[in-house]
């Protein structure tokens, strides 16, 4: 077996290889850490499915309304289970983790309501679902008011200004749990924790929703576990472990979660209908897989991470701070350098490797992005992906990684693109190994 060839027939160097494997061998003890806790969110998704009776059955074909799929129910069951909620929608009439989001806050809210975020401004995305950025639908068109409070400088909570931000027509917060296209902290279940209590102690009845996107099984525990009234994520992310071809899901109290099945069927049909259409095995065998596939994503952050630090950029989270989601944000300061590093992560994927990434003006986005993902499912960030903003201060968001394996080889060939465009000298290279 001769490692070393095959690896150079992937473009990658003999002394890119030799960084990356005397990393891998520093970093054993880190992944340890890591299998314990897919570990034990692996046998908490077995205990859900033996719990609810998972069956052949719940894998067949349901079209139409919909009426009585065995598999659909079964599967939201099996979702708040596992989440520790009192219920939950999981639909693949849910387009993405956007779409999820709106679907919770607007079927929750009503004309007169305040929308409050306590951690600064929220993902592009949902600029326009609130109304930030004028949209045809926002919250905004409908009455709700929007107040956020910005984070302080070391990226975590006002808490005298959130305090004082809440106030009688605060009907919701929302708390993004990933730093998106920011480079902030994302946040520990603990610190989220902390923050509802604070928000519930001065206001008991305000909901609090979480946006769980990229979180799910990084930890061994959940938003829901201390507080978090909904917990808001995507299928083609963490819980769907590379195979759900489509889908969201929203979990948390019942009324809200009967809420937010009105908003996406209709009022008076709700959860009852909304056909599988022959995905269920794929969403069920995805979650069942999703502890370890994400575990693999979290090994390929970590070795980013302390790669990069070495080489002399700017990480967040750095290589040695606790995780608290998939997502490794790499400021490279120009855009020549975040070009490079996507075109390296896509050189390595197993569908498209032969593409070349550009910058694009984005729908949802107020500048170009530029977008590496050569996916077995168009737009699933927890197979290996990078994608960032082209303007300052040029940092890129790596994720994902079905394997451990790949996640290595992307990284890898992240950094032989920008070695091969100049961008990392020999030097540096020498000096991190």
């Amino acid at each position: 077996m001769n490692m070393e060839m095959i690896y150079q027939d992937l473009g990658i160097s003999a002394e890119v290889l030799q960084a990356g494997d005397k990393l891998e061998q520093e970093l054993k003890d880190r992944f340890d850490t890591f299998d314990k806790t897919a570990e034990y969110n692996q046998l908490k998704v077995i205990h859900a499915m033996q719990k609810n009776k998972v069956s052949e059955g719940c894998f067949q074909y349901a079209s139409g309304y919909g009426y009585n799929d065995m598999g659909r129910d079964t599967l939201e069951q099996v979702y708040a289970d596992t989440f520790h909620t009192e219920a939950a929608l999981v639909r693949p009439q849910i387009t993405c983790g956007t779409h999820a989001l709106a679907l919770a806050l607007s079927a929750n809210l009503r004309p007169g309501d305040e929308l409050l975020s306590p951690v600064g401004k929220p993902y592009d995305t949902l600029e326009e679902v609130i109304g930030i950025r004028p949209s045809n639908g926002s919250l905004a068109e409908y009455g709700v008011t929007y107040r956020q409070v910005d984070l302080l400088e070391d990226g975590y909570f006002d808490y005298p200004a959130i305090e004082k931000a809440l106030n009688e027509k605060t009907k919701l917060v929302t708390i993004q749990r990933s730093k998106g296209y920011q480079t902030r902290p994302s946040y520990s279940v603990e610190k989220i924790g902390e923050l509802i209590a604070f928000i519930k102690k001065i206001k008991p009845d305000v909901i609090c929703m979480v946006d769980n996107c990229y979180g799910e099984f990084v930890e061994p525990i959940e938003p829901s576990d201390v507080g978090a009234d909904l917990i808001v994520g995507s299928l083609i992310k963490n819980p769907g472990g590379g195979l759900a071809p489509i889908g969201g899901y929203v979990a948390g109290r019942s009324d809200l979660i009967e809420n937010c099945a009105y908003r996406l069927t209709s009022p008076g049909l709700g959860k009852e209908v909304g056909a599988s259409l022959g995905v269920m095995q794929s969403f069920y065998q995805g979650f069942f897989l999703a502890p370890t596939v994400v575990c693999s994503a979290l090994k390929g952050a970590v070795f980013a991470a302390n790669l990069y630090e070495r080489l002399g950029f700017d990480v967040i989270p750095n290589g040695r701070e606790s995780r608290h989601d998939i997502i490794q944000a790499v400021t490279l300061g120009t855009p020549e350098g975040v070009v490079a590093f996507c075109q390296g992560i896509q050189a390595a994927a197993p569908v498209d490797s032969y593409v070349t990434p550009e910058p694009w003006a984005m729908p949802g986005y107020d500048s170009d992005v530029i977008m590496a993902a050569g996916a077995f499912v168009q737009g699933s960030s927890i197979e290996l992906s990078a994608d960032g903003p082209i303007k300052e201060p040029y940092a890129v968001y790596f994720q994902g990684g079905l394997t451990w394996p790949h996640a290595k080889l992307g990284i890898l060939r992240s950094l032989q693109q920008l070695l091969n465009a100049g961008i990392v000298t020999k030097e540096q290279l020498e000096r991190a190994i």
